[in-house]
């Protein structure tokens, strides 16, 4: 039925699904939804990505290209809390989709955000593995090689995407063990994992406030010169300059190409979105957790990055651990230890949101029937918790950071959520349009030059980034069409829900197939979408 790939699916239906037995428990407040969105955001992009983005592509400038990558992510983020407060389910942009676009297009982006949860987990707790073995260093404590990294890696010097080349270790050994206890409390429940959760972000704050108020006394400004050393763009399209500086292997430098490698610290405000279901007051606290989340996350990044390359010439970061390293190279090693063991705990609550994000997802997916209800839908009795799906999503992840060498699936987790992005603002145009009765609690402003520039700067950064990239990509979503074909469109509930009403009612006295959101107000056809918001 060629209907079924764009049919859209009434709000009134979605509601309805979020009741009874399977509901996920409301015990998160606007606090608890912003600290799980600091957790997801603050970690890895500042304790490990400062100091290889500023010394290889952007040098000082990398404080414009977080407040550039910060921007970026505002368009997204009010068209997210928008959709958040109208549709207060689990499932995030693929739920936004489904309600808009379509149901092809809500496989696309689910199938895209386990690209941003489970494959970025896989990168975060490899970046784990290597800040906890650094913390081990300081103690003495040295890991075998053959426990201590994945078992592959891409041959940097090869033409051939998939050349994989051997790397002397057998398995990622700490970055399994994290996955392994991550995925236990993420079992046990919600609740006790925003409070993990907000135990591991006060370590974290605390320690970036450290950095900003006594590296401050440590800032020599003449590291600021030259402040953009590489320049301020940096863009190119399918990989071809077209602005700005390129290194020997053809990669963009400068401000914009900081931008677009800066953008991944940005990604998991929207996993704040992913627990509209677990809000207690979903309309007014997930807006207030999105937006607070990544303003806080913004500033905080800007004052880190002024720093940090006050502290320390651009030239002489360290690639692993810049921000420890840093306050070595200024006579302060006591402090050294205190922030990477601070690191570690950082991202650790990246791992735990990212992770506690990936089955509410495939929650909202089960619930629709595009994959198994039996397995993803299932809801532990006493937990609460999507159990299955989220051990599921550990053992894969697990896999993910145990063997293969996640450093090239990074760009590929980015081009995944740049396109979600893209598409959620571009579904806040078509619900404006479409349905602009329906009520909204917390509305986007300036609509529609947010959204449209929404979709300008996410595209921009899109073509940005190495062609290959979107190679990966096309691979990665033909994987999701396959599936999609062969189980999902097939055991689809909105499939077989039109077309019993195609069967018992024929068309609209309009015209249109019943289910068809453009029908006449009267006509059985139509979701009445602000019905349900007066009941």
């Amino acid at each position: 039925m060629a209907n079924q790939y764009f049919s859209r699916k009434p709000l009134a239906m979605l509601l309805e699904e979020a009741k009874g037995e399977n509901r996920l428990r409301r015990v998160l407040g606007p606090v608890g939804l912003s600290s799980l969105g600091v957790g997801a955001i603050i970690g890895a992009g500042i304790f490990v990505s400062t100091g290889a983005i500023a010394k290889q592509t952007a040098g000082p400038a990398l404080m414009l290209s977080y407040v550039a990558a910060g921007l970026v992510c505002i368009f997204a983020a009010l068209c997210y809390a928008e959709f958040a407060s109208m549709v207060p389910v689990a499932g995030s942009a693929y739920t936004y989709a489904y309600a808009t676009l379509g149901e092809l297009f809500a496989w696309i982006i689910g199938w895209d955000l386990v690209l941003e949860y489970a494959v970025g987990s896989a990168v975060v707790a490899n970046g784990w593995s290597g800040y906890f073995q650094s913390v081990l260093g300081l103690l003495g404590v040295e890991l075998p090689k053959a426990l201590s990294g994945p078992a592959l890696q891409y041959n940097a010097t090869s033409t051939n995407l998939m050349h994989l080349e051997a790397t002397g270790s057998i398995i990622n050994l700490p970055a399994v063990c994290i996955v392994a206890l991550v995925t236990t409390v993420l079992v046990v429940g919600i609740k006790e994992s925003a409070r993990f959760n907000a135990t591991m972000v006060m370590v974290k704050l605390a320690a970036v406030l450290f950095v900003i108020g006594v590296g401050a006394f440590y800032v020599n400004t003449a590291n600021w010169h030259p402040f953009a050393p590489y320049g301020f763009t940096g863009l190119s399209f399918f990989g071809t300059p077209v602005a700005g500086q390129v290194d020997a292997g053809g990669r963009p430098l400068g401000m914009l190409a900081g931008a677009a490698l800066a953008f991944f610290a940005y990604i998991g405000f929207d996993s704040v979105s992913t627990h509209a279901e677990e809000a207690k007051n979903p309309q007014r606290d997930v807006p207030i957790g999105i937006v607070a989340s990544l303003v806080i996350c913004t500033i905080l990044y800007i004052a880190v990055v002024a720093v940090l390359t006050g502290m320390v010439h651009y030239s002489q970061l360290d690639i692993n651990a810049p921000v420890s390293e840093a306050f070595k190279q200024v006579g302060l090693p006591w402090a050294q230890g205190l922030i990477a063991a601070a690191g570690v705990a950082g991202i650790t609550s990246v791992l735990l949101v990212m992770m506690l994000s990936q089955p509410r997802v495939l929650l909202a997916m089960a619930r629709d029937g595009l994959v198994s209800p039996n397995f993803f839908g299932a809801i532990h009795e006493k937990f609460r918790t999507p159990y299955k799906s989220t051990i599921l999503t550990g053992i894969f992840v697990g896999i993910l950071a145990a063997f293969l060498p996640i450093d090239v699936l990074l760009e590929l987790v980015n081009i995944g959520t740049l396109m979600a992005f893209v598409i959620v603002c571009a579904a806040v145009l078509i619900m404006r349009k479409k349905h602009p009765e329906a009520e909204r609690p917390f509305r986007a402003p300036f609509v529609p030059l947010v959204p449209v520039l929404g979709i300008v700067t996410c595209s921009i950064l899109m073509f940005s980034l190495p062609a290959y990239n979107w190679v990966r990509l096309a691979i990665w979503l033909g994987l999701g069409f396959l599936i999609y074909y062969f189980y999902g469109r097939r055991h689809s509930v909105m499939s077989r829900h039109l077309g019993h009403e195609i069967a018992a009612h024929g068309v609209s006295p309009g015209g249109q197939a019943v289910g068809d959101p453009d029908a006449p107000p009267d006509s059985p056809a139509r979701p009445i979408d602000s019905q349900v918001d007066k009941k």
